[in-house]
């Protein structure tokens, strides 16, 4: 049975991303506004910075999900097309850093021209000129006030803390509680031992 002993490997190609040259293609789920997973691999695209899925940005005076907002972008942009990304490294997280393309489009050049994204410009200078044009023809993000992605993500509320949540805390850190004696009034009525926050 000379076949059997090429089945694990026939298994492997099977299931792992398509590789050729290094490069990892096939079906692209869209995580945020420059993460992509395919055949459960986690790509984070090489040199931008999208707002996060929480993010909030504003526009005419009206607040609305900016993150939420690039992430149906590049979706849109991807569609149906076969992806194709070089990785370059794996992140902190684990994840691989790759520059992706999809119809023969950069999509991290695509999203910062859009104004989805920032060019991350602590990781690369790839697509400085790309944001420029994308602020000075006010697309995207640029075209109303935000916070860059990295800042947001520095934030307690970006760890999950609310902001009625850091509102207790803090009152818990500054507050304590001190055990008050019944005492009468000077009505004569009395009032019984209890807790009080100071």
């Amino acid at each position: 049975m000379p076949m059997l002993r090429f089945l694990p490997l026939m298994l492997c190609l099977a299931v792992a991303p398509v590789l050729a040259a290094g490069a990892i293609t096939g079906t692209a789920t869209v995580i945020d506004g420059d993460t992509i997973e395919i055949h459960g691999e986690r790509i984070r695209m090489q040199g931008i910075d999208a707002p996060e899925s929480r993010q909030l940005c504003k526009k005419d005076g009206k607040r609305y999900l900016c993150g939420k907002d690039a992430a149906n972008a590049l979706a849109g942009k991807i569609g149906r097309q076969t992806v194709a990304c070089e990785p370059h490294e794996t992140d902190k997280y684990g994840r691989t850093v790759a520059t992706c393309r999809a119809g023969g489009a950069d999509l991290g050049q695509w999203m910062v021209g859009q104004g989805h994204a920032l060019a991350y410009r602590k990781y690369s200078m790839a697509y400085v000129a790309d944001e420029a044009a994308a602020k000075t023809a006010k697309r995207g993000i640029w075209a109303g006030t935000f916070e860059n992605p990295s800042n947001w993500r520095h934030r307690p509320h970006a760890k999950g803390e609310g902001k009625s949540e850091r509102r207790r805390n803090a009152w818990k850190l500054t507050r304590k509680p001190a055990w008050v004696r019944g005492y009468y009034r000077h009505d004569g009525t009395y009032v019984r031992g209890h807790f009080r926050w100071r």
